[in-house]
C-alpha cells in the first residue's frame, strides 16, 4: 500500500476553512481513481511538546506509488490539487511514499 499525505497549516478562520474542506474538497477528492481510503486526523494535532501547529492531515491510501501517480495525473486528480487554493490559504504539504505493516 501506499499513502499520500496532506498537511495542512492553521487557517485564519478555521470554520470556513471545515465547511469547505468537509463540503467541497473530500467530495471531489473522493473521485479520484483507485483511492482506496481517506482519513483525517480529529481535534488537535499533537507534537512531542503539546499542541502542534498543524491544523489537520489527510491521510489517503492506494494500492501503489505508480497507483498515486496515475490518479494524481488524472482529470480527478488534477481537479482536486486545483481546488487547495480555494481553501489551504495558510498552505498544505503533500507527500507521498510506500507503506508496510511492521
Amino acid at each position: 500500500m501506499a499513502k499520500l499525505f496532506a498537511i495542512y497549516q492553521q487557517p485564519a478562520d478555521p470554520a470556513k476553512f471545515d465547511d469547505y474542506y468537509f463540503n467541497k474538497h473530500i467530495p471531489l477528492a473522493k473521485t479520484i481513481p483507485g483511492l482506496r481510503s481517506y482519513e483525517v486526523t480529529t481535534g488537535d494535532v499533537m507534537g512531542m511538546g503539546g499542541k502542534h501547529a498543524v491544523y489537520l492531515v489527510a491521510i489517503l491510501g492506494f494500492d501503489s506509488m505508480e497507483a498515486i501517480g496515475a490518479a494524481m495525473a488524472s482529470p480527478q486528480g488534477q481537479a482536486t490539487a486545483a481546488d487547495l487554493a480555494n481553501f489551504a490559504t495558510a498552505g498544505v504539504d503533500v507527500m507521498s511514499g510506500d507503506t508496510r505493516m511492521v
